[in-house]
This record gives C-alpha cells, sequence and structure tokens, in this order.
C-alpha cells in the first residue's frame, strides 16, 4: 500500500495524518496497528511507514526507511489536453500520470466539450484532476507528482509552452519523431471532434510539428495515453534495450 501525505514528513518522526488519509486507511481498509506501508509526500522519494495509533477519525504512523527513487522519467513531457466531458477527461489524467507525464494543462477550443464558467469551477475541476493524478502516483510509484495547471485557452498555451520538441496530433499526418536524443516534449491533444483547421495552422504557426501514431484515429483520452507510450518508448523510461 502507498498513500500520498500533503505534509512535511521529518525522517524516522511520528507523523498524524490529514484526516482523509487516515479514514481511508483506517475506515475503509480496516488497517491494523502495527501494518506497515509507504507514504509520500511528492518532494522526492517514499517512507516507510507503521501505524502505530488508529482512532476514529485520527491516525499517527511511525516513519521508517526513506527511499530516494522518484521513478521520474528523464524525458519532460508537457501535455496539453482539450477538455472532455465526464470520466474521459480523468481517464486521459490517470494514464498520462501512470505514464510519467510532468506537467498537464487543461485547454479549452473551438470543439471543446466541457464549458467551465468561473474561476470558482475551474478551481473544483482542477482539484479533482489533481486527485485523480495523486491516486494514479500511489499506484504506480511515482513519488512525484505532476504539476495539474489551471485549465487554459489553447491559443495562450500554444504561444507560450517551452520544449525542445512540440507536437500535435493530426489525422494523415506525414511528419515522424526526430532521430536524434530529445529530453522535452511538448504534446498537444484535440478535442473529440478534433481541432480545426485554423488551430493546427496556429499551432504549426507556434512551432508545432503535426504527427501521427498510425492510420486509426485515436479517441480524445486514448490519444495521450499511445502518444506518451510512444515518447516515452523512443526518448524517455519505456525502452527495451
Amino acid at each position: 500500500m502507498r498513500f500520498f501525505v500533503d505534509a512535511p514528513l521529518p525522517s524516522r518522526s511520528e507523523v498524524t495524518l490529514p484526516e482523509e488519509v487516515a479514514h481511508h486507511l483506517v475506515r475503509v481498509l480496516r488497517t491494523d496497528v502495527g501494518t506497515r506501508f509507504r507514504i509520500f509526500n511528492g518532494e522526492g522519494g517514499s517512507h516507510g511507514a507503521e501505524l502505530i495509533e488508529a482512532g476514529k477519525k485520527s491516525a499517527r504512523v511511525q516513519l521508517l526507511d526513506f527511499q530516494a527513487d522518484d521513478q521520474q522519467s528523464p524525458l519532460l513531457t508537457h501535455l496539453g489536453q482539450v477538455m472532455s466531458r465526464g470520466e474521459r477527461m480523468d481517464y486521459a489524467i490517470q494514464k498520462a500520470t501512470e505514464l510519467g507525464v510532468t506537467e498537464i494543462t487543461p485547454l479549452s477550443s473551438e470543439r471543446c466539450e466541457l464549458k467551465l464558467r468561473g474561476d470558482d469551477r475551474a478551481g473544483k475541476k482542477t482539484e479533482h484532476w489533481r486527485r485523480i493524478a495523486i491516486s494514479a502516483c500511489e499506484q504506480c510509484g511515482r513519488n512525484r507528482l505532476p504539476v495539474i495547471h489551471e485549465p487554459q485557452a489553447l491559443d495562450s498555451w500554444i504561444a507560450g509552452v517551452q520544449s525542445e520538441l512540440k507536437l500535435v496530433l493530426v489525422p494523415a499526418a506525414a511528419r515522424g519523431l526526430p532521430a536524434t536524443a530529445i529530453r522535452s516534449v511538448a504534446l498537444l491533444i484535440g478535442p473529440e471532434g478534433g481541432l480545426s483547421g485554423p488551430e493546427i495552422a496556429a499551432a504549426q504557426t507556434a512551432g508545432f510539428q503535426p504527427w501521427q501514431l498510425g492510420p486509426r484515429i485515436f479517441r480524445t483520452e486514448t490519444a495521450p495515453v499511445a502518444a506518451l507510450a510512444v515518447l516515452q518508448s523512443v526518448f524517455g523510461d519505456l525502452r527495451q534495450e
């Protein structure tokens, strides 16, 4: 078991777990005193922990060994994902996190399905997506969280994002990946209806190269999974030596 704790974790100390984590550990999983597991706070590495006190609303652990391995990919990837409704956006963020994405920026576009009106709703959505990423990190072994940015307009993101290689998925694109090693990639994924012609043109003007993964057109939540898997295989840590 692994749990994210959004708090300082002084080595070899006793730590009171946040109420939400304590509830899940004690009330949902019914973990007994003496059980050992791992916790991390996103600052790097993870701690072994032993449950030493379990109450109805609180829990305390004793921190044990510290492991410095962050399970981070050497490839820095910034995913610009046009937002979609329901579980599709959640799925894209969850799987991108498992595949080692460094940053995710939810985007609005001409054909975007999800309209966020007001800073309050955007903030709630961002926090929801951050929790999706945290859960994925707990499952996959990552000890540093990807950065989940506030939603942004497509034109603003493509104008400002900085990466060594910039790619936009476009059906029927002819260009492939470069043969030289790449350390950072910005990846633009459109909505279910695709990016419009002017949006693709604007992305190309901003330095994005059209990229096609194969002869089939992916759904908006499948595209980042396939694209990141290929990028990690070619430039990152999914290489088969």
